[in-house]
Formats: C-alpha cells, structure tokens, sequence
C-alpha cells in the first residue's frame, strides 16, 4: 500500500514538475499580452507550440493590433501563419488602411496576401498603392519598347510616351488583372486614338485629347488597379507611311529597293553600335 503512495505521489510530481516548466516557457509572453491588454492563455501557448507555430510572433502580433485599435483572436492569425501566409505584413496592411480610412477587413487581407505570395508582392504595398497612387510607364521600357507608334490618317506616324497613375482597387485585387494588361490596354488605345486623328499634327498640337480618348474607354475594368489619370509624357513625328506607300503605288520604290534600303539602314546602325562601344587600347 505504501508503495502505491509513492507511485502516486512521484507521479503527481512528474505532473506538476511539467506544468511549472510550460508555465515558465510561457509565462513572460504571457504577461506580455496580458498586460498590453490582448491576453493569450497559456493553453493556447501549448497549442501553437504543439503545432510548431511561433507563439511570439503570433502574440506580438496580436499585441501591435490590439495596441493599434483592432482587436484580432489569436486563433485567425495562427490559421493564416499555417495556411502558409505573412502575419505581420497583414496586420501592418489592416492598421495602414485603418488609418487611411480604407475598409478592409482581416479575411480579405489573408486572401491579397496569400494571392501576392511569391509575386514579389505584398498585401501591405497594395494598401499602401490604395493610399498612395503609383505611376506606370506606357511602354514599359523593360519590355523592349520606348514608344508607343500609331499612324495618323495623313500616313504620318506619331510616337508617343505616356505615363498612368493608378491605386489598387482592393475589392478587385484578389483575381484581378495586372500591371502588364493595364499597359497592354492602354497601349492599344494609344494607337487607336492615333490612328482615328486626321493628322499627325491633331496629335502634336492636342495630346490631351489622345488621353482623354483613352481614359473614356475604361481600360481597368476587371484588372487589380483603378486608373486616375493618363498624361501624355512626349510626343515625336514617326515614320511617313504615307509617303511610303504613295511611292509604292507610283512605282518610284520597288520591293527590292526597300529591302537594299532596310538593310542599308541595319547595318549603318550597327557600324554606328560597334563604333560607340570600341574603346582605345589601354598602354602600359
């Protein structure tokens, strides 16, 4: 019988001795929260842990929200870490548009940041392209293109630069259209106002038309951003078209005559290319 007391009372040491030491582990994240008023149980300590989730990220997480004036359960921000998302960059993204005056709740800005993951993007930069508006060079010079080229009725080509100021549309930012389609679109409406001018002069003198022509087609429908605004950055004299094929029908130009000239005009760019990367040998 004696025995049995001893086995039941190292037993209830064992007991105690493990909850003295999780209480330990936890106990100063514990009174963290606590005294920052977004008190976590203990228990839930034990769960994250169990479940290797960081118990200090997710609590001091929840203390930056609640300190910040939005009180957020650590169970949805512990479901998020697991669901492999961001926890910091959503609750600095639900504070920013708090104080912007954005509605944004906390299930949406899981869905833009586990949407943006990988992307090179985060949930916290479209909040903060929602507050700030961003602008977009058209073309795109990374794409390999510095104009957008439209020919006018008169055959005389413009070339044209625009620059578009958009902010994220939230609503649609989840399944919503990119960067790349806004300046796909707005492209092609560039050369269609072009191409719908009587001449290329209409284009020099009243730029302000070819934008105000593009930005009444509503070219952000269905993409991630809202457009606010498209300037015209340049505008240069292209090519004469005209002349060209007025020359062709005349038969002052033949085909083979274009072709020498095409390839008189390759390779003087290239001379012109090898003579301006040609440096001087260097002498000792």
């Amino acid at each position: 019988m004696e025995s049995l007391y001893l086995v039941g009372f190292a037993v209830v040491a064992v007991i105690a001795f493990i909850l003295i030491i999780v209480f330990l582990k936890f106990f100063t994240t514990w009174l963290r929260a606590r005294v920052a008023s977004a008190p976590v149980s203990i228990g839930k300590m034990v769960g994250m842990s169990l479940r290797k989730v960081p118990v200090g990220l997710i609590v001091d997480n929840r203390i930056t929200a609640v300190k910040a004036g939005i009180d957020i359960a650590s169970d949805p921000l512990e479901a998020h870490y697991l669901a492999g998302g961001d926890v910091g960059q959503v609750i600095l993204a639900l504070i920013a548009a708090d104080k912007a005056g954005i509605g944004l709740d906390f299930n949406r800005a899981c869905a833009i940041d586990l949407a943006t993951k990988g992307t090179g993007k985060t949930v916290l930069e479209a909040v903060r392209t929602s507050i700030n508006p961003k602008v977009i060079d058209v073309p795109n010079p990374s794409m390999g293109r510095t104009t957008i080229d439209g020919v006018a009725k008169d055959g005389i080509g413009a070339k044209v630069k625009a620059r578009v100021t958009v902010r994220s549309h939230l609503d649609r930012f989840v399944g919503g259209a990119t960067e790349e389609t806004i300046i796909a679109r707005v492209g092609e409406g560039i050369v269609s106002a072009i191409g719908s001018a009587d001449s290329y002069k209409d284009v020099l003198e009243n730029p302000d038309r070819i934008s105000k022509a593009v930005l009444a087609k509503g070219l952000d429908s269905n993409t991630a951003f809202e457009i606010l605004s498209i300037d015209i950055a340049d505008v240069d004299v292209g090519d004469n078209i005209g002349a060209m094929a007025d020359a062709f029908r005349s038969g002052n130009l033949g085909i083979m005559d274009y072709v020498r000239m095409k390839n008189v005009q390759a390779d003087t760019s290239m001379r012109e290319s090898i003579a301006g990367t040609d440096k001087p040998p260097v002498t000792s």
